[in-house]
């Protein structure tokens, strides 16, 4: 009985020695797990940071385009010819552009061709004898066709279609875009600050109907 004492002794004293030694392991170890999580929630992924952050796009300037000055609106080549020679004479960098634009469009009437020129000559004498206005066409996609007149209106065009379907003719009307090409002087960017407002005064005094305007290098818009 008493050596069962002893030992149930022992036992008790090995159990605190050893509940004491690991009890100090448990407060650390949660502590540390704690600091863990706690530096988990602190860690973020850049991909996440920068998501959170509105970026900054960064305007793209627009490449300049250099304008040049025309002077001209001219009829005739010798008239921008004699102002580009001014301008040469006063050290400006010059050259005579030719322009064209659409000033109207008009209206054609024809007939189309037939089989062969013969028969297109022999309708052709048939409308003169009908003393209607007619022409022979001698080139283009209309070729052995029969021209009836090119008119500005289109009113004009189609009565002359109304008399030729009256006269048992089927008549066609194409319409044709009239060109009016003018003469323009262009001032080189690096020239442009040597014709100020007073040399334009003068060449306009000495140039009729002188116009000026700004465009872009390439091409000048027609002021019609």
């Amino acid at each position: 009985m008493r050596w069962l004492f002893l030992l149930f002794l022992v036992l008790n004293l090995f159990y605190y020695v050893w509940h004491q030694q690991q009890a100090p392991l448990r407060p650390k170890e949660v502590e540390s797990l704690a600091m863990y999580k706690g530096g988990q929630r602190d860690i973020r992924l850049l991909s996440e940071s920068d998501a959170a952050q509105p970026r900054r796009i960064r305007p793209v300037a627009e490449a300049e385009i250099p304008t040049c000055l025309f002077l001209g609106g001219f009829e005739r080549q010798e008239q921008a010819r004699e102002l580009e020679q001014r301008m040469v004479s006063l050290d400006v960098r010059a050259s005579v552009q030719p322009v064209d634009a659409t000033a109207g469009t008009d209206y054609w009437v024809y007939l189309t061709p037939l089989a062969s020129r013969e028969a297109s000559l022999r309708q052709l004498k048939e409308l003169q004898a009908r003393k209607i206005d007619s022409y022979i066409i001698t080139q283009g996609d209309l070729v052995n066709g029969i021209s009836l007149g090119i008119f500005p209106r289109t009113d004009s065009a189609e009565s002359v279609m109304q008399r030729l379907r009256d006269a048992g003719y089927e008549p066609f009307m194409r319409e044709l875009s009239r060109a009016h090409r003018d003469y323009w002087v262009r001032i080189a960017p690096e020239s442009r600050r040597l014709v100020d407002d007073m040399l334009l005064e003068r060449l306009a005094a000495d140039f009729s109907g002188l116009k000026h305007q700004l465009m872009s290098c390439e091409g000048v818009a027609s002021p019609r």
